[in-house]
């Protein structure tokens, strides 16, 4: 494992005052570290711009020195009993238990253990079974993604055997079972401890972690059943009622609602056929939260203003940023604008391993004094769900309570970008944003996805106009719900990204730091759900696509995801010349807009959304601006795939090259409220360029000052 020596996380990512945030912190060095309060402006490092600039918050939390100390963590799930299990042993212990492995590995891979006995797989891929560190194995290796069921037997005079029958052979005199039983051992007369799915548990760290899942575990003891659990039971929960015996905890949240043995195809909501989905997937890289003692707490003041803040610690030429961000208490807002902070897509992105990302990224990081470790070479401190597990399985859950890479100051996404360019995705990128509102000295506050999914509405509902930033694309139904109200209800919605609202996410409901996502059917997506796998475990919805689910973008915002390619961007064309819309355009005397930027190099680009009349009911979208379709191979822009029918055809039967392309729209609806949309992911780039001068934040004053006059 690599080491760093500094770094660390927060129990909370949004606050209000009054509240408390816990900093977990873990620190190789010899002397103490210290903690200071910055408020964050620009996270962007590229020294063409504005720099990183934050200002002084020492006022609401003294610079205080912290001893150091090193934090470990331990990935990989695994179950296990709340309670041991106590048991004298006469004649027999029997166990069954099916399997469905995913991953061979050079280490043992525990599929449960009880006290001194362990059945695992092999570095060869069988199975086996120790007993008193004495084993056997069945020579006939598994194959992978094929379900299995073991059967042990172990005797007080000293036989024991084990066999494998694959579930889905349907020869039934071939491979039926494979016994051994020519080892003598010695079985304990009493058995006595906790037993674990999936990995053998060590002073509570789970060790030689299965990768695969697990389904129908049955302990017996002469005869008499001492353990049996249902895996399907309490789904979308942290543990496992028995059938009989202590219930099961989970731990660091192996993924459930996955296919079991029974599954054929005749049901694909787990909520219907529990027995088709009464497996769970273990794997050996799961992680949730570092669970990392609190080294300082800080309480919101009440005299804090909202924002983004960031607690910088430092050490012995070592340092790391923490950010956190607060939203003014419900119903104690003081400004006209709200930006919403998009909490959930930070999270789901955390930790992205690029497979795009060059070693040679390190010469522009080390130039700029850019934030320095990138998830690529850390793997093991958990990544996001744009990554794989270890056994290739679509990594589904998220979470912030672990150090997060991506969401530091400074963090380069592409670190290849032509000059201008600042590479800068997410967090970074929304930094030109607030870089913005500051320079305009434009009064703004925050509230953060995970407060617009609890409160709802009424978190938002004093204010006269939201801004999104530049890539909101994670929700809930409860935000997409805020947010329609807020619209219909005279509000102003500024959608300032590209590929927004996109897809569906579930929030656990005992743990509000970890999401779900599902990847089925359609979408840009970096791995797809298995059949019979697209409804959430954590609240029985159907995941993925917002469009799948009823709710495309453009019901929302007039616009959605229709095009992507690589990290280029270009320029808009004046569309509009109604005189209605001149205040739009007041002060610009060009119809080419944005043709330059710190994203992509232009305001219209990477990520582009287009007007769909078929997918929205709203009328009378006006359409402002247009970017033109890309034609250097190198961009690559692409259709997304859910609007592709052939390869000749796509769903609005139009040349794909008039689909290529960004919208910027505004409209109107009953009740007052209006819509801004730009199309673009990196329209908020080009905000900080020439020293905030030029028509792109020239046209974003026009609309913020009028919806809010």
């Amino acid at each position: 494992m690599k080491n760093i020596p500094l770094i660390g996380y927060t129990d909370k990512l949004s606050l209000r005052p009054g509240e408390t945030v816990s900093f977990k912190v873990s620190s190789t060095l010899k002397k103490s570290f210290s903690a200071s309060l910055k408020r964050s402006i620009s996270a962007d490092p590229n020294p063409k711009g504005i720099g990183i600039v934050e200002k002084d918050a020492s006022k609401y939390f003294k610079t205080t020195s912290f001893k150091s100390r090193e934090q470990s963590f331990n990935p990989g799930s695994y179950a296990i009993s709340e309670k041991p299990i106590k048991v004298s042993v006469k004649k027999n212990l029997n166990i069954s238990i099916i399997i469905f492995p995913t991953l061979f590995s050079s280490k043992k891979q525990t599929i449960l253990a009880f006290d001194n006995v362990e059945i695992y797989i092999n570095s060869k891929g069988s199975s086996a079974i120790s007993v008193n560190d004495k084993s056997i194995f069945i020579k006939e290796p598994l194959i992978l993604r094929t379900w299995y069921k073991i059967n042990v037997k172990i005797s007080l005079s000293g036989k024991i055997s084990i066999s494998q029958k694959n579930l889905k052979n349907k020869n039934k005199n071939k491979n039926e079972n494979d016994l051994i039983n020519n080892r003598k051992i010695s079985l304990n007369k009493v058995l006595s401890g906790k037993v674990s799915l999936a990995a053998v548990v060590s002073k509570g760290i789970g060790h030689n972690h299965f990768n695969g899942k697990i389904e129908s575990p049955i302990i017996n003891a002469d005869g008499k059943k001492i353990g049996d659990w249902d895996l399907s039971d309490n789904t979308s929960s942290t543990f496992v009622d028995s059938i009989i015996g202590p219930k099961l905890l989970l731990k660091n949240f192996p993924t459930r609602a996955v296919t079991s043995s029974k599954w054929d195809s005749s049901e694909m909501n787990w909520q219907h056929k529990h027995d088709h989905y009464a497996a769970i997937h273990f794997h050996d890289d799961d992680i949730y939260d570092f669970e990392w003692d609190t080294d300082f707490k800080f309480k919101i003041p009440n005299n804090m203003p909202s924002g983004i803040y960031i607690m910088r610690i430092k050490g012995e030429g070592n340092e790391d940023s923490i950010p956190f961000f607060v939203a003014p208490k419900i119903n104690k807002t003081k400004s006209k604008i709200c930006v919403l902070i998009s909490t959930f897509t930070y999270s789901i992105y955390g930790n992205h391993a690029r497979v795009d990302y060059k070693d040679s990224w390190q010469n522009r990081i080390k130039e700029w004094n850019a934030y320095p470790y990138n998830p690529v070479n850390y793997k093991e401190y958990g990544l996001s769900t744009y990554n794989y597990h270890t056994d290739g399985a679509g990594i589904c859950h998220a979470s912030h309570r672990r150090p997060l890479f991506n969401l530091r100051p400074g963090y380069i996404t592409f670190g290849g970008s032509k000059s201008p360019c600042s590479g800068l995705r997410h967090f970074q990128a929304d930094s030109h944003l607030i870089s913005w509102l500051h320079n305009k000295e434009l009064d703004y506050e925050i509230v953060t996805d995970e407060q617009l999914h609890e409160d709802g509405y009424k978190a938002i509902k004093n204010y006269k106009t939201i801004i999104t930033g530049t890539h909101p694309e994670y929700h809930t139904k409860e935000t997409l719900d805020a947010l329609t109200d807020f619209r219909d209800n005279g509000g102003s919605l500024n959608y300032l990204g590209g590929n927004g609202f996109y897809w569906r996410i579930a929030i656990h409901k005992e743990n509000k730091s970890l999401l779900e996502i599902r990847r089925p059917e359609g979408g840009i997506r970096a791995w797809a759900s298995e059949p019979g796998e697209a409804y959430n475990a954590f609240d029985g919805t159907y995941g993925g696509l917002w469009r799948r689910s009823g709710r495309a973008p453009q019901e929302l915002v007039g616009i959605g995801f229709t095009a992507q390619g690589n990290f280029y961007g270009h320029s808009y064309e004046r569309k509009c010349f109604d005189p209605k819309f001149d205040w739009i355009f007041k002060g610009i005397k060009e119809n080419k807009l944005g043709d330059f930027g710190f994203s992509g190099n232009g305001a219209a680009g990477f990520e582009l959304d287009h007007i769909d009349s078929h997918l929205t009911s709203i009328k009378d979208i006006t359409l402002l601006a247009q970017s033109k379709a890309s034609k250097n191979p190198e961009e690559n822009f692409i259709l997304v795939p859910e609007s592709r029918l052939t390869h000749l055809s796509n769903i609005k039967h139009l040349p794909e090259v008039e689909i290529l392309q960004a919208d910027m729209v505004y409209f109107e609806v009953p009740g007052g409220g209006s819509v801004f949309s730009t199309g673009s992911i990196t329209f908020c780039g080009s905000l900080p360029w020439n020293n905030y001068s030029n028509n792109i934040s020239k046209l974003l004053d026009n609309i913020i000052k009028k919806s809010i006059s």
